[in-house]
């Protein structure tokens, strides 16, 4: 029973399930936000320009059924919007990722790569202002 436990605290103190439950939070939050705006701003203005239609109160009756309609096309303008922000948010990370590659590339490029002749030259030179001996290499030239 304890290993059981102690695989359960590793488990939880992972940092990949911590940032995926703050992220299932978050986004919960994001979908009550998403919801009402388009619950209380945009589909009521939608509603005037095609001539006063509230989304909500469509339905269908089908013998004793009721089909809510309006309801389902305010979840597609839910789940539209929210994909419309999450793209949006990728679109941003994606250029700001790209952008911080970019520099360092260009970082690189800036300082071209010494050859083994330089590196050996140096490492000469500073044994030498340091009065050092080089040290035994095994590589054969």
């Amino acid at each position: 029973m304890k290993k059981i436990i102690q695989e359960f605290k590793e488990f939880i103190a992972r940092g990949n399930v911590v940032d995926l439950a703050v992220g299932v939070i978050i986004g919960s939050a994001f979908g009550k936000i998403v919801s009402s705006l388009v619950n209380d701003i945009l589909m009521p203005i939608i509603g005037v320009i095609l001539g006063g239609i509230n989304f909500t109160s469509l339905t269908l009756h089908f013998k004793d059924a009721i089909i809510y309609y309006g309801n389902f096309i305010q979840n597609v303008f839910d789940f539209l919007i929210v994909a419309f922000c999450i793209f949006m948010f990728v679109k941003v990370v994606n250029v700001l990722t790209h952008k911080a590659k970019k520099e360092a590339e260009e970082k690189q490029e800036k300082e071209p790569a010494k050859s083994d002749e330089v590196l050996l030259l140096e490492e000469i030179r500073d044994l030498l202002k340091n009065n050092q001996t080089p040290k035994k290499n095994s590589k054969k030239d």
